[in-house]
């Protein structure tokens, strides 16, 4: 499926949100790349439990880390811990692999090392993921829809598995926990600065 490369394009989209966050994308992400895991069969849900299967063929190397990645025993990780802990910076290590596809090695500027390049967009990727958004393929919509690239859905459990929709429905409470974080975040250091213009 390579949803999380679809996921990846979407970001980059000329479309996309400049306020796009990142720790937002990195969870969903995570949340792709155990939806593309599921459905290739490496790994299966029990409960909110994600057992391994097998390792998968046939896949791109960012999702054979992913599978590699799984916790091998027993309790097993959660769903919510897996989008924590694989979300790590997932955002920027896609952008990177995104570059080194395109120009055939890791994209630098060096005679400025230190200028934020433009986002590398891939045609063919973005139109594949694009199609799918226009389709209203829900595992897509719902994924984008979480970090604020797509609509949400009138009926956001219609055509998903149980397991599918368990976790659209962690990634979209991630989402929100981050959210809410960077809230107070923001709150504590407006009264830190509030306190330090004081007279």
């Amino acid at each position: 499926m390579a949803t999380a490369h679809d996921l990846s394009a979407l970001a980059t989209s000329p479309d996309a949100e400049a306020g796009l966050e990142e720790g937002d994308l990195s969870l969903a992400l995570a949340g792709a790349e155990l939806l593309d895991l599921v459905d290739v069969q490496a790994a299966l849900l029990v409960g909110d439990r994600i057992l391994p299967v097998v390792s998968p063929r046939h896949v791109d190397t960012m999702l054979a880390e992913a599978a590699s990645a799984i916790v091998q025993n027993s309790p097993y990780e959660t769903v919510e811990g897996w989008l924590w802990r694989r979300g790590r910076d997932l955002a920027a290590r896609y952008r990177s692999a995104r570059e080194v596809t395109a120009s055939g090695e890791a994209a630098r500027t060096y005679r400025h090392p230190f200028r934020r390049a433009h986002p590398v967009v891939d045609p063919t990727a973005l139109s594949h993921a694009t199609e799918r958004i226009t389709s209203g393929d829900p595992i897509l919509v719902g994924l984008a829809a979480a970090v604020g690239l797509a609509e949400p859905p009138a009926r956001e459990a219609e055509g998903l598995s149980d397991d599918e929709a368990t976790i659209l429905t962690a990634v979209h409470e991630a989402v929100t926990e981050l959210a809410a974080e960077r809230r107070r975040r923001s709150v504590e250091q407006a009264a830190y600065d509030n306190i330090w213009r004081a007279p």
